[in-house]
């Protein structure tokens, strides 16, 4: 299936994630960005896990258990939209979680092993979309969706994250 249209399959905010993600279909854009994605956050230096680049603002730590938390979620939202689960979504609020997450609890290796174990996963679910299944329109966030606005919105967010991490933690 081809990539979301700007404004029509979605709004102006999910765009600064779905502009990120290169590829004319879902399954490319998985091609494009995965084993990079996965290099980059699995090879996040111990030395840094702690660090925050202001007061306030969350550790690599809580990043890394940030982008697991929100694939899971875009993901479960992938599932429920192509599996044609008309039930509406809600949304989540990241902060919300990120208080809660005790990612400062664990170890920066424990954090790199759930990020492979959901990366996998969800890269085998959208491999395993037809295009009819990515079609597929729900609701999200209060928002109408299809399946294939959220698979590129899970490699969007990842390179949203990849960029500011560079730019603001080294």
């Amino acid at each position: 299936m081809a990539r979301p249209i700007p404004y029509k399959d979605y709004t102006e905010y999910q765009d600064n994630y779905i502009s990120l993600a290169v590829g004319d279909t879902a399954q490319k854009a998985l091609a494009n960005h995965a084993k990079d994605l996965l290099a980059f956050y699995t090879s996040l230096p111990e030395e840094k896990a702690n660090y925050a680049y202001a007061p306030g603002k969350w550790t690599i730590k809580d990043v890394l258990q940030h982008v697991i938390d929100a694939e899971r979620i875009f993901a479960y939202r992938v599932l429920r939209i192509a599996r044609h689960d008309e039930t509406p979504l809600p949304g989540f609020e990241e902060n919300d979680y990120a208080a809660t997450a005790n990612a400062s609890k664990r170890t920066l290796d424990s954090l790199k092993e759930e990020f492979k174990a959901v990366r996998a996963s969800t890269d085998a679910l959208i491999l395993s979309l037809s295009e009819e299944q990515l079609q597929r329109r729900g609701t999200a966030s209060g928002l109408p969706v299809s399946a294939n606005t959220y698979a590129y919105i899970v490699y969007g967010h990842l390179l949203h994250h990849k960029r500011i991490t560079e730019e603001r933690y080294f």
